[in-house]
């Protein structure tokens, strides 16, 4: 993994603290012309990796990649699935199972619909998770995908519910169909890191929000230090500025004193910030 990842809540109007900020984003990169004149900017600086959720904007940023693959041949996408936000806006309209017959539609349509139906049915996340999965990740054909990601929200909502078996099916479906190392998301990392190793997930890549206020870090901020220092696994921190909490150098001094964290994800909107944050980085990283 590269020591630097660029992230997407910028664009989709995304801010933990400040919903007008949210909104005056939103509204900022509403075309996609705004987003990639960003994603440009930051591989102007080298910065090649795009870790992001499968919003319905990034199909048209797939698409644009593709229409030009010697511009963008370093390029790669981290995608971050299943994006729980789309799929509720939709079952609010169509119900449950009609949501899921629009996402796992194409291909064996009855026979997707079908298994989704039951899968839903018998609340078997390990059925239905990779029909998700299988749908979010044809926006991404013919591009960079080495690592895949499944979602903070699916990911501690099977936390909380206990469940192991589709942490495993996850895995295995992501490297047996798409040759893809698996990756997880949490705002728990500490629960999260003994589950894996439960269900016998070795060295697992796993983002999580890392910060010095404990900034979404559910089990606080000494959990995480003994967790980062002493069990195995391959970090990505996010979340590293605490939604503005933290001024940028202290935040990234902060980050950089774990040498353990392979890699850091940050978002950004402006040449400025990209550059400055990217410089901080390298600089304090030694």
């Amino acid at each position: 993994m590269d020591r630097i990842l660029f992230g997407d809540n910028q664009f989709f109007g995304v801010n933990h603290m400040s919903e007008e900020k949210a909104r005056a984003q939103a509204i900022k990169f509403g075309t996609t012309q705004a987003i990639t004149h960003v994603l440009d900017t930051a591989l102007d600086m080298g910065i090649k990796t795009f870790m992001c959720t499968t919003h319905d904007q990034i199909a048209d940023i797939c698409d644009h990649i593709r229409a030009d693959p010697e511009k963008y041949k370093d390029f790669e996408f981290y995608p971050c699935m299943p994006y729980a936000y789309k799929y509720a806006n939709t079952m609010t309209e169509l119900g449950i199972v009609g949501g899921i017959r629009k996402f796992v539609s194409g291909g064996d349509l009855l026979g997707m619909a079908l298994r989704g139906g039951k899968a839903l049915a018998t609340r078997n996340f390990t059925e239905l998770l990779p029909l998700l999965i299988d749908a979010e990740m044809k926006m991404f054909r013919g591009l960079k995908t080495e690592v895949i990601f499944i979602q903070n929200i699916t990911v501690d909502l099977l936390l909380g519910l206990g469940l192991r078996d589709p942490f495993n099916a996850f895995a295995e479906h992501i490297k047996t169909k798409y040759g893809a190392e698996p990756a997880f998301q949490t705002m728990n990392l500490p629960l999260l890191l003994k589950t894996l190793e439960e269900c016998g997930i070795d060295n697992p890549i796993v983002c999580s929000s890392i910060n010095k206020v404990g900034f979404r870090m559910c089990g606080g901020l000494e959990a995480y230090d003994r967790a980062l220092r002493y069990k195995q696994f391959r970090p990505i921190a996010m979340s590293i500025f605490a939604s503005g909490a933290i001024p940028p150098r202290e935040a990234i001094e902060y980050i950089c004193q774990y040498k353990e964290i392979e890699s850091i994800v940050f978002g950004a909107s402006t040449k400025v910030h990209i550059e400055e944050t990217k410089e901080l980085i390298e600089s304090l990283s030694g």
